[in-house]
This record gives structure tokens, C-alpha cells and sequence, in this order.
């Protein structure tokens, strides 16, 4: 319940500021209103509430974003989202801040989807002849015993041992040549006995 409070005094606060910088940017006193006649009168109540709820709506909609990506950028990264801790952090936030924070969230979210969360290291050239040897360049590839999967014939416990989950064969290609560059540096050639020579 508390948390639901903050987010609509944020978001009230939000929409005070926004009627504020519209009162300035029309000239700002009562005098300046009057003087200019009825051409440029003040806002009416109805319209302040209008704006409040406007900008109360856009605020929780920001936050709903925000979250649910942070909750996915954790769990494609492998680690625990605080989410009570988190959204009594973000909903403090003004909506243009929120808005900023979402697009770097979509974009890691991004490249944790293109790289499943391996780090970013240098692929040897060997790799490239290994995949085209293992699998024919297939990165669905699997072995007729259905043992090994993906473009370098993982098995599920090599696959853990490079920080792999799920399948080999339904990562992406970046992340199995990430993964295996991993296992070439820890162990050469030796994983592949016949393609790797």
C-alpha cells in the first residue's frame, strides 16, 4: 500500500512541475494573464486534474516498463531481482528519468538475448574450421544419439561447465562461439579429438 502512495505522489509531483513550467512559459504572474486578456487564461481546475491524471497515467506505465524490464535483464543475466527494493527506488523517479532508464534497460536486455549472458571474448580462428568440422555450420545441430547439440556438439555438461543453461542448440550462434572460445582458452583443442586437430 505504501509503495502505491509514492507512486502517485511522484507522479502528482510529476504533473505540479509540468503546470508550473506551463505558467512560466505564459508569462508567469496573474498580472501578465490579465493584461493579456482572454486570449490566455488560466488553466481551469478540471484542466489541472486532467494534467495531474495524464501525467499520474504516464508515470505508472513508465514504472510498469522499467520493471518488467529490469525483471527480465535479471533473469537473462543470471541473478536475483530485488523487486520491492528496486520499486521503492524507481518510483521516486520523474517520468523523463524513468523513460531514459527503460531504453538502456531494453537495450541490455537486448544484448543479453544476442549473447546469452557470456562474455565478450576473442574467438580464434581455429573455432570457425572446428564449427564447420562438428556440425557443418548448423548452430540446431544435433548428433543422432541426440548427445551432443549445437554448432560445436556440446554436451549438457560441457555446456554447464562454460556457464551455458538450457539447450546448446537453442542459443544463439554468438553465444556458442563465446562459449567455446571459453573452452578452447581452459582446454585447447583437446574437447574436439576429431575436428580439432
Amino acid at each position: 500500500m505504501p509503495i502505491r502512495n509514492t507512486i502517485i505522489s511522484a507522479a502528482a509531483i510529476s504533473a505540479v512541475m509540468l503546470l508550473i513550467l506551463l505558467a512560466v512559459s505564459t508569462g508567469g504572474s496573474q498580472a501578465a494573464v490579465s493584461s493579456a486578456g482572454p486570449a490566455v487564461a488560466a488553466a481551469t481546475p478540471s484542466q489541472r486534474s486532467a494534467a495531474i491524471a495524464r501525467a499520474a497515467t504516464s508515470h505508472r506505465k513508465a514504472l510498469k516498463r522499467v520493471t518488467r524490464l529490469a525483471r527480465s535483464r535479471a533473469r537473462l543475466g543470471g541473478t536475483r531481482h530485488r523487486g520491492k527494493r528496486y520499486l521503492r527506488v524507481v518510483s521516486t523517479w520523474s517520468t523523463k528519468r524513468l523513460n531514459r532508464h527503460a531504453k538502456r534497460l531494453r537495450r541490455s536486455v537486448r544484448h543479453l538475448r544476442r549473447t546469452g549472458g557470456a562474455p565478450d571474448v576473442a574467438i580464434p580462428a581455429a573455432l570457425h574450421a572446428i564449427a564447420a568440422c562438428e556440425s557443418g555450420g548448423n548452430r540446431r545441430a544435433v548428433s543422432s544419439g541426440g548427445h551432443y547439440r549445437g554448432l560445436f556438439q556440446f554436451d549438457y555438461g560441457t555446456w554447464a561447465s562454460v556457464g551455458g543453461k538450457g539447450d546448446p542448440a537453442a542459443a544463439s550462434s554468438t553465444e556458442q562461439y563465446r562459449r567455446a572460445a571459453m573452452l578452447y582458452a581452459r582446454a585447447g583443442a583437446r574437447p574436439w579429438p576429431v575436428c580439432g586437430r
